[in-house]
């Protein structure tokens, strides 16, 4: 994201200011040789300047001989302040060879812009995963950090995190049937590391993982960065569908199964407490491992949902995580894994090895939101204010998507799933979408065959906003549909 601005007060042409700035960027090394600059109406939205500006910028710096315009491949930095004065045998390392060979792999080009459009001033982010910011509780937080002793924040936490909060989190999950001690729980930084943790400290090679199709963690490359395959398995009304897992298992070498049994992402499906029954039973039979990503359960909108599988373990074959992100604080960066002793034990190993514990200020928060039981009564209101956005999105989806779509009736999360009747190439829509400030989470982030869907979330932008990007994107879908 960029933050610098050319000066328009500035006696210095504003083409020539980008161009100083560009040529700064590379000599200084944060743009080397082989670097892809962002496209001319990138840098023009992010300069807040005509393309044409850009243009007498880019072609100075290439008179310069430091970057290379191709037909169709963008613009190239090729050359820097260092080569044009060394000697012809001395060469700048090719940063760029050294992030191609980096194990870790890369987002989805999407994902990637998603990540860096989210914070462009005047977007309006559709699919965003996250609670609004008039919806966080900023006046508890206040009231938390005001009492907070300065000395508790100077030091590390054990490995498993803050004791105290550990004790909390195992209290707070006894309401949905699920008996630990402190020390069968791990302090996190979210699910994402959680998830990270378990791919690099669990899984033997070869192995694999199966999970819902589509599913949240195909928008993430924690377990493909890993060497570990994800294999899709149908679901239905109920849940992930336990014939097509049974055929799954016996075709890939599995190692476990993720699964979001509550307000699943993307879909929004609720699995019904007969298919949590089933599935537990049928990965026992298959000493098949559950990781159950339950993060959505305390945002049911209709009806209090079915217990969490894990209260329903009582051999130790399921690995539950929480997190404050979805129901409080996306920022706070604090979420939790519950499992057997020796689970946590070599994950909490591995987390030493990596960040050396999460933030002390973010536990101490986290403890005293419990402690003082500021929790309750702001899920309560959240639960609220969220029924009423998915009933305002529902309005505006049967009033513009009617003849184009087929969507279910979410009952909890933040997320609609919309099922496109019409074919449209999406790639094309999410360009058009973001071109007019609109950010849209295709399907094809969540699974490759799901080219026509899109996730849409209630829980972020206003229903004003809501209201103008859904009428756009009809007017695009009908624009592009073949």
């Amino acid at each position: 994201m960029n933050y610098w601005k050319p000066d328009r007060q500035s006696t210095i042409p504003l083409h020539q200011q980008i161009e100083h700035y560009i040529r700064h960027k590379i000599i200084s090394g944060e743009w080397p040789v082989g670097t892809r600059l962002p496209s001319q109406r990138q840098l023009a939205s992010s300069f807040e300047v005509n393309r044409s500006t850009i243009t007498i910028a880019l072609d100075e710096l290439k008179s310069w001989g430091i970057i290379e315009g191709n037909k169709g491949g963008g613009t190239t930095v090729i050359n820097n302040t260092w080569n044009m004065i060394a000697a012809a045998s001395q060469q700048t390392i090719d940063w760029q060879a050294y992030v191609k060979a980096g194990t870790h792999q890369p987002n989805l080009k999407t994902i990637q812009k998603i990540n860096h459009a989210e914070f462009a001033q005047g977007i309006i982010r559709t699919g965003t995963g996250e609670l609004g910011k008039e919806l966080m509780p900023h006046h508890q937080i206040s009231s938390i950090l005001q009492q907070a002793p300065s000395e508790i924040f100077l030091g590390y936490e054990e490995p498993k995190g803050n004791f105290e909060l550990r004790q909390q989190i195992a209290q707070y999950v006894k309401q949905w049937g699920i008996h630990c001690s402190s020390d069968s729980i791990l302090i996190v930084s979210g699910s994402i590391q959680a998830l990270q943790l378990i791919a690099v400290g669990l899984l033997a090679r070869p192995s694999s993982i199966v999970a819902e199709s589509s599913s949240y963690i195909r928008s993430i490359q924690v377990f493909q960065s890993a060497g570990i395959p994800i294999h899709s398995v149908a679901m239905d009304k109920e849940g992930i569908d336990l014939q097509d897992l049974q055929a799954t298992v016996a075709q890939y070498q599995s190692g476990l199964v993720y699964t979001i049994p509550t307000f699943h992402n993307p879909t929004g499906i609720l699995m019904s407490e007969q298919r949590r029954r089933d599935l537990i039973e049928q990965c026992q039979q298959l000493r098949l491992p559950i990781i159950e990503d339950d993060v959505y359960r305390e945002l049911w909108l209709d009806d209090i949902p079915p217990a969490p599988l894990k209260s329903q373990d009582t051999n130790g074959n399921i690995v539950y995580l929480g997190s404050m992100s979805k129901m409080m604080s996306p920022g706070l960066r604090v979420g939790w894994v519950i499992a057997p002793e020796p689970v946590i034990e070599r994950l909490a190993d591995i987390k030493m090895q990596t960040d050396y514990g999460s933030s002390n200020l973010s536990q101490y928060v986290a403890t005293q939101w419990f402690a003082q039981s500021y929790h309750e009564p702001h899920i309560q209101w959240v639960r609220e204010q969220l029924r009423i956005r998915r009933d305002q999105m529902l309005e505006l989806l049967q009033q513009y998507f009617q003849d184009i779509a087929d969507w279910e009736i979410p009952t909890g999360g933040f997320y609609i799933w919309v099922r496109l009747t019409v074919i449209v190439p999406m790639q094309q829509l999410f360009e058009h979408a973001i071109q007019a400030n609109i950010l849209i989470n295709p399907g094809y982030l969540y699974e490759a065959e799901a080219t026509s869907s899109i996730r849409l979330s209630y829980a972020y932008t206003s229903p004003e906003h809501l209201r103008t990007s859904i009428a756009l994107l009809k007017k695009y879908i009908i624009l592009l549909r073949r």
